[in-house]
């Protein structure tokens, strides 16, 4: 398992192999990820506790523990935490495939 600090709180990188990766992400109340897309990454997320929102396309939403959602490649998407979140990621392995396209923190 591998922590890594983010501008918004962390991820742990519990599972990587050929086929796909598993991640936890702990975002910090009012903190948010990147607006972003991937070319090839897919991804599902599961909100496993805290209340986020969701921008997929433009369009925002709501999503409470308990609530998923799946990413196709080229979705241009971000969460932001309304309260600290803890979110479950499953993947394809591409983790390094991402464009950002907006971020708080200066990383575009």
């Amino acid at each position: 398992m591998k922590k890594i600090d983010k501008p918004w709180g962390y991820e742990l990188l519990f599972a990587i192999t050929k086929n796909y990766a598993g991640k936890i992400l702990f975002i910090r109340q009012g903190e948010e990820l990147s607006l972003q897309y991937h070319e090839i990454k897919e991804e599902s997320i599961y909100v496993a506790r805290g209340v986020v929102e969701v921008t997929l396309e433009g369009k925002r939403s709501v999503m409470k523990g308990g609530e998923a959602l799946h990413i196709a490649p080229n979705t241009k998407h971000r969460i932001k935490a309304l309260e600290d979140a803890e979110l479950f990621e499953v993947s394809t392995p591409e983790l390094q495939d991402v464009v950002r396209l907006q971020d708080r923190y200066g990383r575009v």
